[in-house]
């Protein structure tokens, strides 16, 4: 390959500022040494709230702010490209939390000349922003207001009359359900976090940008010469070829068949009378219309399902998580019901997996007797809240978006809602910092269940790479990538929680953190089993900026993301008491292939007090230290 010009300075961030109480919008510019430092995202994102946010902020006060940022590699027409961070302080967590999701919406945002846009304030009425160009100003949105998202689509395209991507709340985003997500195109979801609640609240319905084109490339040949062998790439790769096959939900029978699939509120990981019902394998043989992708993406993942006079193509198709918190989490093994699940939450906009998890939770408070046939009175019309009837989860999640009887309980997530139901209700949430678990089990993968505890905003499956890549062989490509981020021995099994683990969890956790901040589809650009590994992000903030980045500072700015946000969060009052796993994972799973499976108590506190010392955090607290924050160049500016 030829050699690289000489490295182009850093750009600058563009900002838009748009006061929602004043109903003003402005412009303001992050110069290059500090973007640098947050270069896009979720760490530009956390570096904007951090710097200015009062502490101990309302979440869902006009005082909290609202930011969307992508990154300067964002839009460039290569794979995985397309991402968008939603952040502002959680409703749900209480954290600094974010959250990603991919579509057209991103690509299009950057194309308008956008880095980041921040909300402040409160608007006096339903309004939406509309981004053309440089141009941008609010417009009135009472007529959106109550309306689901697909519905919502259709009147902003026919009223603006020109190609424009729009993200948006639901329903459940107006009515402040703590875990209401944000989505475009009715399908791509913002999820986790409840950063609908936080839109809702200010009382803004979308975000508008039209169609641009898309911005050019620092070096158009090279970063072609880096992404023209895609498809070959996905058909060398078994993982990525399955992925586009039968979706993120290929995974579910894998998971049933090791016996780590969470069932009925994760007191079982198997699901015998239901798994095969409600795979991928199943989903593509039976309900599947077509696959659609994301802006510059041949991989194609995304499941778009139909059921006639049940289920709308146009809201999309469930992924694993979804397929797992409305099914094996509540125990349901009708396919068709959990797609109803998953377009009635991307109608309303409510995150899927908190919705399941907080079902679930009810399921189980009501099998306990904690959640009473007073509690619910009417609201079921005769249906009972037990594991196994999908109609009953279909008409919660009807209730928690419109906070309807005991669907406003629900509403506040299951944390909140078991501490107001008593009775030892806190014992079947099954939350990190109050966000409901995703669909692994840390009884399967130790180093995951670590990065739960320790993320900064909660259970996240997605902040780090998975247990089972270390028991790949040495000479795998999965092994060798993994390899540029240390030294690995590698395990004969998932479940130990050594050093060697703890290493793994901190190592990938600031790789993901690092993806998360520019913006990069963690599907296509990764640590291990993705389409490209670390030395292709290298090339392609090479190619794509004329960034000449090296490994070390890439990881220097996952890291840094992660000790702003923990330093946040220790403003706030979170300590090592919030860094805990759910009480269920140290017990033995009752039955199935693993039964008895369990992380040791003891061994997850040692682990923690390594992860601390290994992240540079004080081991009592669980904040970084001032030695580190320095290291890491994260002044009193920005916090």
């Amino acid at each position: 390959m030829k050699p690289f010009p000489a490295a182009k300075p850093f750009p600058v961030a563009r900002v838009l500022e748009v006061d929602l109480s004043r109903g003003t919008v402005s412009t303001s510019v992050l110069l290059s040494e500090t973007y640098r430092l947050y270069p896009g995202g979720s760490a530009l994102a956390a570096y904007l709230i951090a710097r200015e946010l009062k502490p101990r902020v309302d979440a869902l006060s006009p005082d909290n702010m609202l930011v969307f940022a992508v990154s300067p590699l964002t839009g460039l027409g290569a794979p995985g490209l397309s991402r968008l961070v939603v952040a502002a302080k959680s409703p749900l967590t209480g954290t600094l939390g974010d959250s990603q999701g991919g579509g057209f919406f991103p690509a299009y945002l950057r194309a308008n000349g956008w880095d980041a846009v921040v909300f402040r304030g409160r608007a006096t009425r339903p309004v939406y922003l509309f981004i053309d160009g440089d141009k941008a100003e609010l417009r009135p949105a009472e007529h959106l207001w109550g309306k689901v998202t697909g519905e919502v689509e259709d009147l902003i395209r026919a009223e603006i009359g020109h190609p424009v991507e729009v993200a948006q709340i639901g329903p459940a985003g107006e009515r402040l359900v703590r875990f209401a997500c944000v989505l475009s195109r009715a399908t791509r979801a913002n999820g986790r976090n409840g950063m609908g609640a936080v839109m809702g609240s200010k009382n803004l319905k979308a975000v508008v940008v039209r169609k641009a084109t898309a911005r050019q490339a620092a070096d158009p040949g090279r970063l072609r010469a880096l992404t023209a062998d895609a498809k070959r790439r996905m058909a060398e790769n078994a993982g990525m070829d399955g992925l586009g096959r039968d979706g993120t939900d290929g995974e579910l029978l894998g998971h049933h068949q090791a016996g780590f699939l969470p069932t009925r509120n994760f007191s079982a990981g198997w699901f015998p009378e239901g798994a095969e019902k409600i795979t991928g394998a199943t989903m593509s043989a039976t309900i599947l219309k077509e696959r659609e992708t994301c802006f510059g993406c041949p991989v194609r993942c995304k499941r778009v399902v139909e059921v006639p006079g049940l289920v709308d193509p146009r809201y999309g198709g469930p992924e694993y998580e979804t397929a797992a918190s409305f099914g094996s989490y509540c125990g349901v093994s009708d396919l068709a019901v959990v797609a109803r699940a998953n377009q009635l939450c991307n109608m309303y906009g409510l995150d899927t997996i908190s919705c399941g998890g907080t079902i679930a939770f009810a399921m189980e408070a009501y099998q306990k007797g904690i959640l009473s046939k007073d509690d619910l009175g009417d609201d079921l019309g005769g249906l009972e809240p037990r594991f196994g009837d999908g109609e009953a989860v279909l008409k919660l999640i009807e209730l928690i978006a419109n906070r309807e009887g005991v669907g406003d309980l629900l509403a506040e997530g299951s944390l909140r809602a078991a501490r107001k139901l008593g009775r030892g209700a806190e014992d079947s949430s099954v939350t990190v910092k109050g966000q409901e678990l995703p669909a692994h089990m840390p009884q399967y993968k130790p180093s995951v269940g670590l990065v739960y505890a320790v993320n900064p905003f909660g259970a996240d499956h997605q902040s780090s790479e998975h247990d089972p890549v270390l028991t790949m062989p040495p000479d795998s490509r999965e092994r060798e990538r993994l390899a540029r981020l240390g030294k690995w021995r590698g395990e004969p099994d998932n479940f130990a929680l050594d050093e060697e683990k703890v290493r793994f969890a901190h190592a990938t956790q600031c790789f993901y953190s690092m993806m998360d901040t520019l913006c990069l589809c963690q599907f296509v650009w990764g640590p291990a089993w993705q389409l490209y590994g670390p030395d292709d992000v290298l090339e392609l903030c090479r190619a794509g900026l004329g960034w000449d980045a090296s490994l070390d500072e890439l990881m220097r700015v996952g890291e840094r993301r992660i000790n702003l946000m923990r330093a946040f969060n220790a403003r706030e009052g979170f300590t090592r008491a919030d860094d805990r796993l759910p009480a269920r994972v140290f017990s033995g799973l009752p039955d199935g292939p693993a039964k008895g499976a369990h992380i040791d108590r003891e061994t997850f506190e040692r682990a923690l007090t390594l992860y601390y010392h290994l992240a540079g955090w004080d081991p009592e607290t669980g904040a970084p230290t001032p030695a580190k924050l320095k290291e890491l160049s994260i002044g009193e500016e920005a916090l």
